[in-house]
């Protein structure tokens, strides 16, 4: 029954594979967390969705640093 579970939510997943995630970082964190917490003992719709806020938030710092760099590259006047 897992094995039959497993193959329809992987079927899923790559149906709805085409659909842009609105949260940056969500996606990659999903998946690493959803496996993480499988591996941890079957748990692994918690992991995905801490997963999702983890990588949603990196993303957030990584873009905020890289528009801080940018505005520091900026000659100041213009």
């Amino acid at each position: 029954m897992k094995r039959v579970f497993a193959t329809l939510a992987c079927a899923t997943a790559l149906a709805l594979a085409h659909i842009p995630a609105h949260a940056e970082g969500c996606t990659k964190g999903a998946v690493v967390g959803g496996v993480a917490g499988h591996v941890a003992g079957d748990h692994g719709v918690a992991g995905a969705a801490a997963g999702c806020a983890i990588g949603h938030h990196e993303a957030k710092k990584k873009d905020k640093a890289a528009s801080a760099a940018a505005a520091a590259s900026q000659p100041e006047g213009k």
